[in-house]
């Protein structure tokens, strides 16, 4: 056995004021000269390695404090070459590793995972069995369902898709779901669209499919529809009996549809108005005037003039205060109908190159349609284009995309040409590719 003699420095070399910081540069007068190199090299020397652990000089590193013992680690470290700093960090890092959560009770732990992201709650699932267990929590997925959003429907909808023998949270599976539908619409993962032409079509439907182009508008009020077209005329149907309860010329009107009154005559416009929306406070209506008019429903007065396009206001869509109006000068303007203020114009390089013939909301996005022979996907809250969704074959060379309607998962549009270039007919595409992908694919994407 080696025995390394060192005689301990006096503990008045650490009592200055000037504190451990200022006597690391001063080691060499706080310690004997050349002790610890002396110490090393007989280490070094010595056959038996294993013995090492038993010198005296480490009972006497012991009994010193704990300044002491910092300054002659700070010595030992600075003479170590990198592969023995390294094995120091191996050695001492996993005594600083605590799985915090599998130490915790479990509800405590469920609650410290209740401030993660989803995101966040999909890796940490990764870690280990235990923390896939306490992510799998379907109480967990609830929260952060209703957090986002996430209906019971879409949960219903979501646990027809189950797989048998699979143990998954319901809730994790429709926010999963859910965020997968969304990626879906954003970058373009879809089914070919599915395709039904006026062929197929009965011929009365065929027919109202060419007509979409004649129709401005239309409303809904209990069992009412109420329809606004270029011939000049407003009429209100039964949806029950199909018959015309109420027509009248081209002028805004605001009426009461059980008694058939006219409540007020909202008076402005220069121009036809092609387009009308109302939201149960605002009525707001579009001209060949270029402007929009935003009316009180209750006084019938005019609240703003909503100046900008350059011509016709073709369709518009209305929801939580914010009016998104498409025009035939080819761009998409958004507003707010409480300030009357223009939030954003939907144009740039990838605007429409003609008119815009139908607009919906979706999913926080705006689709929009054109004589261009596309659809267009833009962020509502930024005003930035996101992709084409469609593009007809025929674009730019007569194809046109007459109408659309979109639910969470799918778009449906009414497209043809004016000049025969493209058959009439209806593009399905569905953004709901559930059941051709795996969970693991999908928590991989979510990531």
């Amino acid at each position: 056995m080696v025995v390394i003699g060192v005689e301990r420095p006096p503990m008045s070399s650490f009592q200055s004021g000037s504190g451990y910081s200022s006597t690391r540069n001063s080691s060499l007068g706080l310690l004997p000269a050349g002790w610890l190199r002396s110490a090393l090299a007989q280490l070094a020397m010595s056959p038996r390695p294993a013995s090492r652990l038993q010198v005296d000089w480490l009972h006497i590193f012991q009994t010193w404090s704990g300044p002491e013992r910092l300054l002659a680690l700070d010595e030992l470290i600075d003479r170590c070459e990198t592969s023995q700093v390294k094995h120091m960090m191996q050695v001492i890092e996993p005594q600083f590793q605590r799985d915090f959560i599998s130490l915790l009770p479990k509800e405590l732990a469920l609650y410290v995972l209740t401030f993660l992201a989803p995101r966040d709650l999909l890796q940490a699932a990764q870690t280990c069995r235990y923390w896939r267990i306490l992510a799998e929590d379907n109480l967990l997925w609830r929260e952060k369902c209703r957090e986002e959003g996430v209906s019971e429907y879409a949960l219903a909808r979501r646990r027809k898709c189950e797989r048998p023998g699979v143990a998954v949270s319901p809730w994790k599976s429709a926010y999963i779901r859910q965020h997968r539908i969304e990626n879906n619409w954003r970058k373009g993962d879809t089914a070919e669209p599915m395709v039904r032409t006026a062929a197929a079509l009965t011929p009365p439907l065929a027919s109202d499919i060419k007509a979409l182009s004649n129709l401005c508008t239309s409303l809904t009020h209990g069992d009412l529809v109420v329809s606004g077209s270029d011939d000049n005329t407003l009429k209100v149907w039964s949806a029950v009996s199909g018959k015309v309860r109420l027509g009248h010329d081209y002028m805004v009107k605001v009426w009461d549809p059980e008694t058939e009154v006219c409540l007020h005559t909202l008076q402005g416009h220069t121009n036809r108005v092609y387009s009308l929306q109302f939201d149960g406070v605002f009525v707001v209506s579009g001209s060949l005037d270029t402007s929009i008019r935003v009316w009180d429903a209750e006084t019938g007065g005019c609240v703003h003039t909503l100046t900008g396009h350059q011509s016709l206001t073709s369709g518009m869509e209305l929801r939580d205060n914010i009016l998104v109006s498409g025009n035939a000068d080819s761009t998409v303007r958004v507003w707010d109908v409480r300030t009357g203020q223009c939030l954003h114009t939907l144009q740039g390089p990838n605007k429409h190159q003609s008119a815009v013939t139908c607009l919906q909301f979706c999913r926080g996005l705006v689709l929009s349609s054109s004589d261009d022979g596309t659809v267009k996907l833009w962020d509502l809250r930024t005003g930035a284009w996101l992709r084409d969704v469609v593009a007809l074959q025929s674009r730019g060379s007569g194809g046109v995309v007459w109408r659309i309607r979109a639910s969470d998962t799918r778009l449906v549009c009414a497209a043809g040409s004016r000049n025969g270039t493209e058959e009439t007919k209806l593009l399905v595409l569905d953004f709901d590719l559930d059941d051709r992908k795996t969970e693991t694919e999908t928590e991989t994407e979510t990531e």
